[in-house]
């Protein structure tokens, strides 16, 4: 099976069954497979063939879940990119992938002069629709398992955005999992908090169609804005949460979430970020009923791990664990030349890998440390590179320094993170000034704005005369925050770590 037959047979099943759930309405099965084949007919006619890659510049709807699942039935590859990513990133993900079709749906439509030296055509989703002809169902596609089903775009080290390539094997070998392992069934009522080019949508979209449930969409506007998710949760009668933690964590500290109890949820998962052990145990003190499930795995993966808490988390004095393999993956430690070790994962979700370079064979070496508790249960330790995790998504801080380094006023630059990863996670550029400039703070942010999504924005500037080197030449992180150490201790009241991270 691949993933674009799961609308179609749950349509089948039960065709009055909400399937998609928006800001504007509800839409149920049956309409959303009769939606999926007019985007389909359209994008036929807008010259799409299996293979080619239709990028998606939008926010979150059932339109554009209807013509992601269009690109799946004429054998194309979707690429979501969140509304957030300014025009800049998208040209640069665009001049990656080479879409035959860029699609946007934004509540400001782009000035077509913004969009001019993609050489791709542009529509939008009303337009799209206009051009399907309705009742229309043309020829699904029959591929394999294998084929490239959707890419992700993250942050890329050598400052260019980086697309990892899923197949409908890798999507599915999660999916599958993850519905049998939280029972899901046409009753439940799925949140998609996630944006849909962050890998955590993939659940929300393709297990509730794979149970035949139905998934809330929940804007991004309202993707931190914690008084209006608790209302959500309550208003819509939510029975799964799955999100970063520091999205619970907002709605636990402002918006008193474990005040009104577990309203209709069975089960809360997290991933994307450690969850501090304190919350971690007043959440399951507070919902002793609700299954708490611990998720890991990079991009490039999906989950592979899984740790779900029990009553004894509530004496736990470590750090949560990832817990142990889960579908079908083989996840192992291998030692690294300092004496860590480094978590590596093979088997049935690892990436087909980065769109454009050659093909991934074999385990993918996360880049991630860890360890085994006494139980066997894998710990996570953090990285041994500069990768960060700011809300729950990736940051290369070479790609925010790329951005850096092309303002005009900035010779070079070097990005610290500092916070947990959280929602309290600060970006600072460090930045040695061009003869005769003097760069400023609100003008580095319209730059960066301009460049990279909201996430990346740097939230402060430190201005430096040079930059340390270490005995090889290159710039030396651990100097340069022992040196700002104090500076930020009385701006963030943190202590940033090695590389820049706490």
């Amino acid at each position: 099976m691949n993933l674009n037959r799961l609308v179609v047979e749950a349509a089948a099943r039960t065709p009055e069954a909400p399937a998609i759930r928006d800001m504007t309405g509800s839409i149920s099965y049956y309409q959303l497979d009769a939606l999926a084949d007019q985007y389909a007919a359209a994008l036929l006619d807008h010259g799409v063939r299996p293979g080619d890659r239709v990028l998606l510049w939008t926010g979150k709807s059932a339109d554009v879940v209807a013509v992601m699942q269009a690109a799946l039935r004429i054998g194309a590859v979707y690429v979501p990119v969140a509304s957030s990513n300014p025009i800049g990133r998208v040209r640069r993900i665009a001049a990656d992938c080479r879409p035959a079709l860029l699609v946007t749906e934004l509540d400001t439509p782009p000035d077509p002069a913004t969009l001019e030296g993609l050489g791709v055509p542009v529509t939008d989703c009303a337009a799209l629709r206009a051009a399907g002809e309705p009742g229309r169902r043309p020829e699904h596609h029959h591929g394999t398992p294998d084929d490239p089903a959707y890419i992700l775009y993250t942050s890329g080290s050598t400052g260019e955005p980086k697309g990892v390539c899923l197949s409908h094997r890798n999507a599915l070998a999660f999916v599958d999992w993850a519905a049998a392992e939280l029972r899901l069934r046409p009753e439940d009522r799925l949140a998609n908090h996630a944006p849909f080019n962050f890998d955590l949508s993939v659940f929300d979209l393709y297990g509730a169609f794979r149970a035949g449930a139905s998934t809330h969409l929940v804007p991004d506007t309202l993707a931190y804005a914690p008084d209006q998710l608790t209302e959500l949760l309550d208003r819509r009668r939510i029975t799964v949460w799955y999100s970063v933690p520091s999205a619970l964590l907002l709605m636990m500290r402002e918006a008193r979430l474990l005040e009104r109890g577990p309203l209709s949820l069975r089960a809360c998962v997290f991933a994307g970020e450690p969850f501090p052990l304190r919350d971690a145990r007043r959440l399951r003190a507070a919902w002793p009923e609700v299954r708490l499930l611990n998720w890991y795995g990079p991009t490039e993966t999906n989950v592979c791990t899984s740790y779900e808490l029990t009553a004894a988390d509530l004496d736990r004095t470590t750090p949560l664990p990832i817990g142990t393999a889960c579908c079908g993956d083989d996840v192992r430690l291998e030692p690294r030349p300092d004496g860590t070790e480094e978590i590596v994962v093979d088997g049935p979700t690892v990436m087909l890998g980065y769109w454009g370079h050659p093909p991934h064979h074999g385990p993918y070496r996360t880049g991630d440390l860890g360890r085994r508790d006494p139980h066997g249960a894998l710990e996570y330790l953090g990285r041994y590179d500069d990768l960060v995790k700011v809300r729950g998504h990736r940051v290369e801080p070479g790609e925010v320094e790329a951005a850096l380094s092309s303002h005009p006023a900035i010779d070079r630059a070097v990005v610290l993170v500092s916070g947990a990863g959280g929602h309290e996670a600060r970006i600072h550029a460090v930045v040695v000034p061009r003869p005769g400039h003097r760069p400023e703070l609100l003008d580095i942010k319209r730059h960066c704005a301009a460049l990279l999504p909201r996430y990346m924005i740097v939230d402060t500037v430190h201005v430096v005369a040079r930059l340390p080197r270490n005995p090889h030449g290159k710039t030396d992180r651990r100097a340069l925050v022992e040196a700002l150490l104090a500076d930020t201790l009385k701006r963030d009241s943190g202590t940033l770590g090695k590389n820049g991270r706490v």
